[in-house]
């Protein structure tokens, strides 16, 4: 996605280093990969939040979406995951700069240790605490609703791992072949998948698409990353300009999602919606690949906008350095400002987009955030105290 238009990669392969950087040495930081990092980290909590629907009558917990009532799933085209997947494989690339020994499985299971510490204190807090409320008299309907949800966003990580392994086999499939074949590619297999999945001759399912439709945005992030690290002697001009490339590919990518939701299976919500027979995140869709091959391209677009905002943005240092923290503990944080409200004071929530819903807005997501960020801190105290050999490969 960051170099469409046929152009191959050049300087370094995926086990050697960059002239630009020289091995075990950090590369300069990218301030657009961490405004998008950041961006893409807020906009999931925020959304997270705004899809709270719940009614408790003390004994059943009933959990909705509040994107589902009226035009509110249009926010769903607002969900970032492509961004994080961007984000995640310029990291990626950057850290094999850094370290240009490591192999796929090496490399995937250093950076998974670097995530156990944060997962690990997450699933401590969230075992001890199923075990708690029951004790403190919190029904069990409402902790075995709150058990199934907390964990969900770690399908993330996973995802992410899987990538991390496959990282020095796709940098070296981007040298032999270039970039712009390889995202053709990654761009056409999830539409395949879909294709058959969808097929009364050949019905397949729909997992690959787990990997595959996410393995674009992050391959994207791993051809931006190559080329700010390749020496500019090695650049060749683009056959199209730059912007004009990515220009056509935010409006195709746009049409291709509209065109598959209108005439194909697929909910015009770009999540998964009570009631709806098909998730377009569960497994990805092809509508999706569309979807990100837009946002992406549109970031893209922004480039050195975002990137000066970032510089100098301490918003972005301050989610930089807590995106792990905020990304795993921001459910936890609603669902215990939610079951408050519900449960421990007996009062029920507003019906989504009413106006009591939009004046209690404010109030809501303010103390969210409060208790997410002393979530954050306490999470972070507690990883300290973990042995760092346990984070090292």
């Amino acid at each position: 996605m960051a170099r469409p238009h046929g152009a191959p990669l050049h300087g370094t392969s995926a086990t050697s280093t960059s002239p630009a950087s020289p091995a075990g040495t950090r590369p300069p930081r990218d301030a657009f990969v961490d405004g998008v990092r950041a961006i893409g980290t807020v906009l999931v909590v925020l959304l997270h939040w705004l899809m709270v629907e719940a009614t408790w009558d003390g004994r059943t917990l009933a959990v909705g979406n509040a994107l589902a009532h009226g035009p509110a799933w249009l926010l769903t085209w607002l969900q970032p995951l492509p961004l994080l997947f961007f984000a995640a494989g310029a990291a990626a690339r950057y850290d094999l700069e850094r370290h240009p020994g490591w192999r796929g499985l090496h490399f995937a299971g250093t950076r998974m240790l670097r995530m156990a510490r944060p997962v690990a204190v997450l699933a401590v807090a969230w075992a001890a605490s199923m075990a708690a409320l029951p004790l403190l008299g919190v029904p069990e309907a409402a902790v075995d609703r709150a058990a199934r949800i907390v964990p969900q966003p770690l399908w993330f990580l996973g995802v992410q791992v899987g990538l991390l392994a496959l990282t020095p086999l796709l940098l070296r499939a981007l040298r032999r072949w270039g970039a712009a074949r390889v995202l053709v590619v990654l761009a056409a297999l999830p539409v395949v998948v879909d294709v058959l999945r969808f097929s009364d001759q050949v019905p397949v399912s729909g997992v690959p698409n787990v990997l595959l439709v996410w393995a674009l945005p992050y391959v994207g992030g791993l051809v931006h990353a190559q080329r700010r690290l390749a020496p500019p002697a090695d650049r060749r001009p683009d056959a199209l300009p730059e912007r004009a490339a990515l220009a056509l590919l935010v409006t195709g990518g746009l049409a291709a999602t509209v065109l598959l939701l209108a005439t194909g299976p697929y909910p015009v919500s770009l999540i998964g919606m009570p009631g709806d027979a098909i998730s377009n995140l569960g497994p990805p869709t092809a509508p999706v690949v569309g979807f990100a091959v837009a946002q992406v391209a549109a970031a893209l677009l922004v480039h050195d906008t975002l990137a000066r905002w970032a510089r100098r943005s301490a918003v972005v240092r301050w989610v930089g350095a807590r995106s792990m923290g905020l990304y795993l503990w921001h459910l936890p944080a609603v669902f215990a400002v939610t079951g408050v409200v519900l449960v421990g004071l007996d009062q029920t929530l507003p019906a989504p987009w009413s106006a009591a819903w939009w004046v209690t807005r404010p109030v809501h997501l303010g103390v969210a955030a409060l208790v997410l960020v002393g979530l954050v801190a306490a999470a972070a105290r507690v990883e300290r105290r973990i042995p760092r050999r346990l984070g090292r490969g």
